[in-house]
């Protein structure tokens, strides 16, 4: 009846927003997984929502949206707009005043959450995410994906959170990590992993187990 009720307060699907680098990194494949992520948000039909720029791996994430036919809303702070770092073919943007207006923006647009490989900055954007879903600030499927393994001390950080009642056992799980981007798409659908594991085909990671709604 619990889980009931708190599927029945998850958003429709109809919009994901990426966390990731706006390096590409030392590995091919993080380039192959942002791609193919763009690319597998806009043939489910949903909406991609990321960090506006076109540099790094946003700028792979959105270029593989936008060519599969997908809606693409950046949110970039202004210093970076500034600088001339906005995507030039984004279906829209915002500009933020800074980095946190820009978290909170992308946070009211999206339905889930999925963050890609990169630095500090990625990982403190999902873990803000995680943190309030499981503090039932709003009720968002959050989840990592990458064959960089960018999560698994956050991962295991959180096993031993749970595992020592940090927090309570009853509270919201909605967090997880894979290493294939199709099975993280899946968990934006409705991740309510109480582990966090690992897949590297982004084709799984959007199976929506929520109604999703086409714009």
């Amino acid at each position: 009846m619990k889980d009931a009720m708190n599927d029945s307060m998850k958003p429709a699907l109809k919009c994901v927003a990426v966390f990731c680098g706006s390096n590409f990194g030392t590995a091919p494949e993080h380039a192959a997984a942002a791609a193919q992520l763009g690319a597998l948000i806009a043939q489910r039909g949903l909406t991609l929502v990321y960090g506006g720029t076109h540099k790094g791996l946003m700028g792979v994430l959105a270029d593989a949206a936008l060519a599969a036919g997908g809606t693409v809303v950046g949110v970039i702070n202004r210093r970076l707009h500034e600088r001339g770092h906005l995507h030039g073919r984004l279906t829209r943007h915002e500009v933020a005043p800074d980095l946190r207006a820009r978290k909170a923006c992308m946070s009211e647009l999206a339905d889930a959450f999925i963050a890609l490989p990169g630095g500090l900055g990625t990982l403190e954007e999902l873990l803000e995410a995680a943190t309030l879903t499981q503090l039932g600030d709003h009720h968002k499927a959050c989840g990592g994906a990458g064959r960089a393994r960018l999560l698994p001390p956050a991962a295991r950080a959180a096993g031993n959170r749970h595992r020592r009642r940090f927090p309570e056992a009853r509270a919201p799980r909605h967090a997880g990590h894979r290493d294939r981007p199709g099975a993280a798409a899946g968990c934006a659908g409705g991740l309510d992993a109480a582990h966090c594991q690992q897949v590297d085909r982004p084709a799984r990671l959007l199976t929506p187990t929520q109604r999703v709604r086409h714009p």
